[in-house]
C-alpha cells in the first residue's frame, strides 16, 4: 500500500503533470484533490503533448482510476469539454469518478469573478476569471452547489433561489449588471446531471478501502506551495489549500495513511499573474528561460515570469508540506547558459534571511542573495541514469539538494515520459 502526495514546492507550473504521469501508470488511482479548471497541467506521452486543465493527469494513464476529489470545484461545461477532446485524441476517459462532494462552479461564479476582477482595477489578483474564487466562497459560507445536489431537482432550486438572493443584489446594485433567472442556472445543470450521474461515487470511502486492500492511490495537487491561501503569498494566492495537508482534505484520506509526499520544483522558478517574485528577471535571461522552457499558462496563455531557484522558498515548502523526496523538472532548459545564479537568502532592508520573512511585507521587498554555479554544455535530454549527467550539472543537483530540505529523488531532463533520472524509485 502506498499513499503519494505530489505538491508543487514553488508558484505552480512546475511540471506535476508529468511525475503524477509517471507515477500514475504503476498506482490504482490518481486524485486530483484541490482546484479546478484554473490549474493546467501539460503533459507529453509518445510525442504528443496533452494540456489538461480540469482533469487529473493520471487520467491519461492505462491502468489508473482518476477521481476529482472532495476539495475540487467543478465546471461541468469546461469537464465534458476536455473529456471530449481527449477522446477525440484517442485517449480513454471512461474511468473518471468524481466525488459527491464536490462542489459545482455555476455561471454566476465566473460573472462575479469577472466583474469583481475588473472592479478592483490596479488592485485585482491576477484571478483567471473562471470562477474558482467565488465557489470557494460559496463552499465556505455553506451556499455552495455540490455534485450529489444534481439528483434532487427541489433540493437544486432551492438552493440556487438562497444564492442568487444575494448574488442579484450584488450584481445588480454594486455592479451595474443584469440579474441571472434561477431557471437559467437550472436549465445549465440538468443539461449535464444524466452525462455525470454514472460517473459520482462515494471517493472518500473508495480511495479509503483501496489503500486498506493494499492498493496505490496518488493525490496529484494542483497550483502550488506559494499559492496556497493559508501559506502562500497572501493574498496574491488561489483559494483553496494545495499543499499537502490540503490534500489530505481533498480526497478524504487520513495522514496517517500518506506513505511519501513528492515536491516539484523546477530548476529555476516561474511564476504567472500578480505578487510579490524576489528572484524575478527583467533582462535578457528572464527572457531566455521564457522560451527555451515553454513557459506559457496552460489555461491562461499568458508568459510565466521567469527567475533563477530560490531556496528559501524551496526550503519553506519543504518544511510546510513535510516533503519526503523532491522531483526536479527542467534541468535541461539551463544546459548552456555558462553560469547559474542559486537563490541562497535574502536581503531585507540590510538584514539577511536565510528563512522565509515573517511578514508578505518583509518579502515583498526581499533582495536575492546568489551564490553562483558553472553550468554545462553537453546536452543532457538522453540521459538515463545520475552517473550519465555531466559532473557540472550532477553538482548542481546535488546543491540545490543541499540547500532545498530533501533529496532529489527524480531529475526531469526533456519534456518526454522517458526523459527522467530516477536516483529513488517511490514505487519501488
Amino acid at each position: 500500500m502506498a499513499a503519494i502526495i505530489i505538491v508543487g514546492a514553488q508558484w505552480g507550473d512546475e511540471g506535476k503533470g508529468k511525475a503524477t504521469d509517471i507515477l500514475g501508470g504503476k498506482v490504482d488511482y490518481v486524485v486530483k484533490p484541490n482546484g479546478g479548471n484554473n490549474a493546467g497541467h501539460t503533459v507529453v506521452v509518445g510525442g504528443e503533448k496533452y494540456e489538461l486543465k480540469l482533469l487529473p493527469a493520471g487520467v491519461l494513464s492505462e491502468n489508473a482510476t482518476p477521481v476529482l476529489g472532495n476539495g475540487v470545484v467543478i465546471n461541468l461545461e469546461a469537464l465534458f469539454e476536455e473529456i471530449d477532446g481527449l477522446e477525440a485524441r484517442g485517449a480513454n476517459a471512461s474511468r473518471l469518478r468524481i466525488s459527491s462532494n464536490a462542489h459545482l462552479v455555476t455561471p454566476y461564479h465566473q460573472t462575479l469573478d469577472r466583474v469583481q476582477e475588473r472592479f478592483l482595477g490596479k488592485r485585482a489578483i491576477g484571478t483567471t476569471g473562471r470562477g474558482i474564487g467565488p465557489t470557494y466562497a460559496d463552499k465556505v459560507a455553506r451556499v455552495g452547489i455540490r455534485v450529489q445536489d444534481l439528483f434532487d431537482e427541489s433540493i437544486l432550486r432551492q438552493k440556487i433561489e438562497s444564492a442568487l438572493d444575494v448574488k442579484n443584489q450584488m450584481l445588480v446594485k454594486m455592479y451595474n449588471r443584469k440579474a441571472i433567472e434561477v431557471d437559467e442556472i437550472m436549465d445549465y445543470f440538468m443539461g449535464y446531471a444524466d452525462r455525470v450521474k454514472p460517473m459520482v461515487i462515494d471517493a472518500e470511502q473508495v480511495l479509503n478501502a483501496a489503500l486498506d486492500n493494499g492498493q496505490h492511490v496518488l493525490m496529484e495537487g494542483g497550483q502550488a506551495t506559494m499559492l496556497d491561501v493559508d501559506h502562500g503569498t497572501y493574498p496574491f494566492v488561489t483559494s483553496s489549500n494545495p499543499t499537502a495537508g490540503g490534500a489530505c482534505v481533498g480526497a478524504g484520506i487520513g495522514p496517517t495513511k500518506i506513505t511519501a509526499c513528492l515536491g516539484i520544483v523546477k530548476a529555476y522558478t516561474t511564476r504567472v499573474g500578480a505578487g510579490p517574485f524576489p528572484t524575478e528577471l527583467f533582462d535578457k535571461w528572464g527572457d531566455y528561460l521564457q522560451e527555451t522552457g515553454g513557459e506559457v499558462g496552460v489555461n491562461t496563455g499568458r508568459k510565466r515570469r521567469c527567475g533563477w531557484f530560490d531556496s528559501v522558498v524551496a526550503r519553506y515548502a519543504a518544511r510546510v508540506n513535510g516533503f519526503t523526496d523532491y522531483f526536479l523538472t527542467k534541468l535541461d532548459v539551463l544546459t548552456g547558459i555558462g553560469e547559474i545564479p542559486i537563490c541562497v537568502a535574502y536581503d531585507v532592508d540590510g538584514e539577511r534571511f536565510d528563512e522565509m520573512p515573517l511578514t508578505q511585507s518583509q518579502f515583498h521587498h526581499a533582495e536575492p542573495i546568489f551564490e553562483t554555479m558553472p553550468a554545462w554544455d553537453e546536452d543532457i535530454t538522453g540521459c538515463t541514469t545520475f552517473e550519465e549527467l555531466p559532473q557540472r550539472a550532477q553538482d548542481y543537483v546535488l546543491r540545490l539538494e543541499e540547500l532545498s530540505g530533501a533529496p532529489i529523488s527524480y531529475i526531469g531532463v526533456g519534456p518526454g515520459r522517458d526523459q527522467t533520472v530516477i536516483r529513488k524509485n517511490l514505487l519501488s
